[in-house]
């Protein structure tokens, strides 16, 4: 595997681990829809600028022209319903536990690539969605199976159903593939728009303290912005993907331990738990398509 590949993924795997802790700490003092917005402003500014510098910025152009309807459907997915419900989850959550289930979106991403993408739905996928949603209820119940008592139901519903957003913008990009960095430029240069309007009727400008402002700027920066640029460049590179994806596994305990150490979270054996039946259910899936 090319070796500037794997250190470019390794990179974006280090930025993945911290923002767990920044989601938290942020949301700690304002809303999952202010830190958006300022996630969102900051990235939009990160693409443009590798928009410009790859001579990008009239692709998008060009993209929006042509499918409008088509990008602004992205665009209201992800990042917009994607990450409102994914960060109220953390709001809602510990977030060992939000992170953990946000790992779900690959296996919702198998069951959706059945009837929009025309794949078959197999054994090894019946395996795999029922390995990662029991790793869902072990962490959902805390461990406590048999008794079924749910701790915060709807922050799981959110944690797990958001990642019903993120794989259908990966269905549509599938069935639709155009320029990354186009792409990304477009969906969170429309997202913005819809969120500074969500923002000026929930009243969201007021307050925001300079602490926060700096965690949605981190937030915009290396969940997004610059993550999602290096992560792409490490994949036109790899001369194997598969394996270059399995390196993002490596992000879940680093976050778990940056959790305990930052936001003073214990660590729950059924996250852990849970954590490792989600993985497995995913790997099992890739292992199938390989």
């Amino acid at each position: 595997m090319n070796r500037k590949a794997v250190l470019l993924a390794l990179g974006c795997v280090l930025m993945w681990s911290t923002v767990a802790s920044a989601f938290k700490l942020t949301l700690s003092l304002i809303t999952p829809l202010q830190m958006l917005w300022l996630a969102v402003a900051t990235s939009c500014g990160i693409l443009i600028i590798a928009a410009a510098m790859q001579g990008k910025l009239s692709l998008a152009r060009d993209y929006m022209r042509e499918s409008p309807g088509y990008f602004m459907l992205l665009s209201a997915l992800n990042p917009t319903a994607y990450y409102l419900i994914l960060f109220a989850a953390y709001d809602m959550l510990p977030a060992q536990q939000a992170q953990a289930l946000n790992y779900t979106w690959a296996v919702v991403l198998s069951i959706l690539a059945v009837p929009f993408l025309g794949q078959r739905f197999t054994v090894m996928n019946g395996i795999s969605v029922l390995i990662a949603y029991t790793g869902v209820l072990v962490i959902a119940t805390q461990g406590d199976l048999l008794a079924l008592d749910f701790q915060n139901p709807l922050g799981v519903a959110l944690g797990a159903g958001s990642s019903i957003f993120f794989a259908s913008y990966w269905i549509l990009n599938t069935r639709k593939p155009r320029d990354a960095v186009a792409s990304l430029l477009l969906c969170f240069s429309l997202s913005l728009p819809i969120l500074t309007v969500l923002m000026i009727w929930q009243d969201g400008f007021n307050a925001i303290p300079w602490p926060a402002i700096g965690g949605g700027i981190y937030i915009g920066t290396f969940e997004m912005g610059f993550a999602f640029l290096l992560w792409m460049n490490a994949l036109r590179l790899s001369t194997n993907t598969a394996q270059l994806s399995n390196l993002v596994y490596l992000s879940p305990p680093i976050s778990l331990i940056l959790l305990a150490a930052i936001v003073g979270e214990p660590v729950m054996i059924s996250t852990v738990i849970g954590l490792v039946l989600i993985i497995g259910g995913v790997v099992i899936g890739q292992f199938k398509r390989a």
